[in-house]
């Protein structure tokens, strides 16, 4: 698919693995708009700075790669306060990597020496050639394909 898209999404590895078990993602501590930029087809991989939030032990690794479904965004109460938006994905079979010795090879990754600076804003946008890297590390050497057999299969069943 020549217009998709690859993202990473920064979420503590917890939270992460309760995305993997309902087969969703939430940005943002629950927010709307970070999903609104995502799209049926698009890659995303997890980055996990820490083990849980807030105070989970430094991890620093990415922990999941996924392809968005349908790109529809969807609301969920988990409390009477706390109603998170999500976005369905499929995640694929992957190992965790440790983003240290990727860093020189990334090129969205300005300062090598504050690399973590990239990952502030909680979501961005990186070029295909780092999302590859990244999917290579983690077991994924076909991801476009993974992607392409994921949406073939979507469509036959709509």
């Amino acid at each position: 698919m020549a217009d998709r898209n690859y993202w990473i999404g920064v979420v503590s590895r917890s939270h992460v693995r309760l995305g993997v078990q309902g087969g969703f993602v939430q940005l943002g501590h629950g927010k709307r708009a970070p999903l609104a930029r995502l799209q049926a087809g698009d890659g995303l991989v997890m980055y996990s700075p820490r083990t849980s939030y807030p105070d989970g032990e430094a991890l620093q690794s990415f922990t999941a790669i996924s392809i968005v479904t349908s790109g529809e965004i969807y609301q969920v109460e988990m409390t009477p306060v706390f109603k998170p938006y999500r976005i369905d994905v499929t995640f694929l079979d992957c190992r965790e990597v440790p983003i240290k010795p990727l860093v020189e090879r990334l090129s969205f990754i300005g300062s090598k020496t504050n690399w973590g600076a990239a990952f502030r804003f909680g979501q961005l946008k990186i070029p295909a050639d780092d999302f590859a890297l990244i999917a290579q590390a983690m077991g994924r050497a076909t991801f476009d394909q993974d992607a392409g057999r994921v949406t073939a299969e979507r469509g036959a069943a709509a």
